[in-house]
């Protein structure tokens, strides 16, 4: 008897409590502690750390809003872009997509961490996967089609060059000019696969010419050639579509860390966020049977 009345006294102070702070229960999502099996230590430290990693790199996407903004606005034309047929191709929109989407899911696996909240674990989660995904298809898509994607990428540029480079703007910064002048000079080459892709264009009709910055040794109208002219030894022979993917292959380590870098980035935000989530499920589920069991026993007691 002394037993039962001790029960019924713990649980009817229990559900007194329960009635009476009902608010605070539903709260306690974001404040519980952490259950024992998981352990206080690690579950303390796998929440700090995935909540510093998702401040650092939400901070990394304010830099990267800030400096696609800068471009955007300091800027008349698209910056550095090598096709502006496609404008969503140039370098300020891709880096404000980029930093808006990275800014957006950083959010989340912040929040979701620091309130310990399970539906913004599991909208990080589910992005994380989104990008997993997009990497994969895009990855799969580029392999298969690689072919046709070369030859598109040749004509665009060439197009691109045809169409749109002129002389008027060449020295001013972030223009379309100035981007492949840049690119001819600093990886010594000419045109996308030879220096012949820049005869007869737009700018010069009828000129079998190239850009200044196409020159070995380079000099005002160095690009111009005259008959019995031998101006052509002075220019790049090598095309910039191939000067580009020789220096992407002389610095595939490089390559290969950055991209190891941010796959483990992932499957850690992956694995963080689901152990966070499945330790807040089974403690709401404890706290729920708990509270089933004292209204259990009152009812019994009475």
């Amino acid at each position: 008897m002394g037993r039962k009345s001790a029960n019924r006294e713990s649980c009817a102070i229990e559900w007194a409590w329960d009635d009476s702070t009902e608010s605070h229960l539903r709260r306690e999502e974001f404040s519980e502690r952490p259950p024992a099996k998981m352990g206080r230590t690690g579950y303390t430290c796998i929440r700090h750390v995935f909540c510093s990693l998702n401040v650092l790199i939400w901070l990394c996407a304010c830099g990267m809003l800030g400096a696609g903004l800068w471009m955007r606005f300091s800027y008349p034309y698209a910056y550095g872009t090598l096709v502006p047929q496609h404008s969503y191709a140039s370098s300020d929109v891709l880096v404000l997509a980029t930093g808006c989407f990275t800014f957006v899911v950083a959010f989340f696996g912040c929040c979701g961490a620091w309130f310990q909240s399970r539906f913004l674990l599991i909208t990080y989660f589910s992005l994380v996967i989104l990008i997993f995904m997009a990497e994969f298809m895009l990855g799969t898509l580029a392999f298969v089609f690689k072919d046709q994607v070369g030859d598109n990428m040749k004509s665009q540029l060439r197009y691109g060059i045809s169409e749109h480079y002129t002389e008027e703007n060449m020295h001013e910064s972030g223009t379309f000019s100035n981007f492949w002048d840049y690119i001819q000079s600093t990886f010594q080459c000419c045109g996308v696969d030879k220096y012949y892709d820049w005869y007869n264009i737009k700018a010069w009709p009828r000129e079998e010419r190239v850009p200044d910055s196409c020159c070995v040794h380079r000099e005002r109208y160095c690009g111009k050639q005259y008959d019995n002219d031998d101006r052509q030894l002075n220019w790049y022979q090598d095309g910039c579509l191939s000067a580009i993917q020789i220096w992407l292959v002389q610095r595939l380590h490089f390559v290969g860390t950055v991209g190891l870098v941010i796959g483990f980035l992932q499957l850690f935000g992956l694995i963080a966020s689901m152990i966070l989530f499945c330790t807040l499920i089974d403690r709401r589920s404890k706290r729920g049977s708990t509270v089933a069991l004292c209204r259990f026993w009152m009812r019994a007691a009475d």
